[in-house]
């Protein structure tokens, strides 16, 4: 017997967090996310509580948990977007069909009392959490921005009258074989020729006070019509830049200003910590420090986190500038190749930067989409 239950307790709480941790157990492509930030999506300073209504359940089969799923109504995104969805997220289940269904039909019918007409997902409160199913590239290792599942998710959902929505792909980027330096070169032409350069920065802090606020306004303008995204508010722009005090190593940030400093493009990429965060299971633990301060020292792998391009210069050949700053950093010691994470497959734009790079496809993420009325 399957019963799903809205998590209310802190049991209830910490087993919803607990759930995928034992359900990837000794799966080596799985990346934990942070266990603190996981449990405080249920505390009263969510920075999304004041633009989304949330709901979380818990399903058991004789008494012992095996899956679970949130359903949040992005009231941003909504009134953006003139709709009305509710998104899922948060999904985890045991091979077990029937665990599926009463799930979604848990979230399903909370987002029809509320008057949602479409359900869509996996996405969380905004793009900057995990988002979309992995349907291809089971054999590769996550990166800390994106969620790992098995295969058998794909058919739970579609049981359930999901389809396709849109399609990320995901790649490798390496220094292509016999490099002759064309890029660099190209990129340094586009920045004598429009009178462009590199925003210098001391230290992360020093980053941040100079850039932080161009960033935002950047991927405002040049994020606002891709899928899942939502305006920033001061709490996730306070959230990002916490986050990028933890983590950014200025050797591989590139922020590209006019001659007046007006940023028009950035590219931020993180040292890959999947091997920090693993043995802890997400818990922030004097070895994970370890790990992770040794992982940012002399990364293998570095995670493109954000990039973005003012679309009024996109015919300038400013993405080549940021292309060329990539291929620098690719070239330094000890880099073996740079995670894309996801790119959505008809974002032109991006996929035809990495022409310029070896490159594999290696993962394909998903969002579906069903109609609830």
């Amino acid at each position: 017997m399957i019963e799903v239950r809205e998590v209310k307790t802190r049991r209830e709480r910490k087993e919803f967090v607990d759930f995928p941790l034992k359900l990837y157990k000794g799966c080596p492509y799985f990346c934990p996310p942070l266990y603190g930030d996981e449990m405080a999506i249920f505390g009263s300073k969510n920075i999304y509580n004041d633009t989304c209504e949330t709901v979380y359940y818990n399903a058991y089969k004789d008494g012992v948990i095996t899956g679970r799923i949130c359903g949040i109504i992005q009231k941003a995104a909504n009134q953006k977007n003139n709709e009305r969805r509710v998104r899922f997220g948060r999904f985890d289940s045991i091979d077990d069909q029937s665990v599926a269904d009463a799930l979604f039909h848990a979230v399903e019918s909370w987002a029809k009392a509320k008057g949602m007409d479409t359900a869509h997902g996996p996405l969380g409160f905004s793009d900057l959490e995990r988002e979309g199913l992995l349907i291809d590239g089971f054999e590769e290792y996550s990166t800390f921005e994106e969620q790992y599942n098995y295969p058998y998710y794909q058919k739970l959902i579609e049981a359930n009258g999901y389809t396709k929505e849109v399609d990320w792909t995901e790649s490798k980027l390496t220094v292509p074989e016999g490099y002759d330096g064309d890029i660099e070169k190209l990129g340094d032409f586009v920045m004598k020729r429009y009178k462009l350069h590199l925003g210098p920065a001391k230290n992360v802090g020093d980053f941040i006070n100079k850039y932080a606020d161009g960033l935002f306004e950047l991927i405002d303008k040049s994020y606002n019509n891709l899928y899942g995204t939502v305006p920033f508010t001061d709490a996730m722009k306070k959230q990002m830049i916490d986050g990028f005090k933890f983590i950014v190593d200025l050797r591989y940030v590139a922020v590209i200003l006019d001659e007046n400093d007006k940023m028009l493009a950035f590219g931020i990429c993180f040292p890959s910590i999947i091997n920090a965060l693993r043995p802890s299971n997400g818990h922030i633990t004097p070895g994970m420090l370890l790990r992770f301060l040794k992982a940012k020292r002399r990364p293998r792998v570095i995670d493109l986190g954000l990039v973005g391009v003012d679309p009024d210069y996109l015919n300038m050949g400013i993405s080549a500038v940021f292309a060329a700053a990539l291929m620098r950093m690719l070239r330094e010691d000890g880099i073996e190749y740079a995670e894309t994470n996801l790119n959505l497959e008809d974002n032109y734009d991006i996929q035809n930067l990495w022409k310029h790079f070896g490159r594999t496809v290696h993962k394909r993420r998903r969002a579906f989409v069903k109609k609830l009325v």
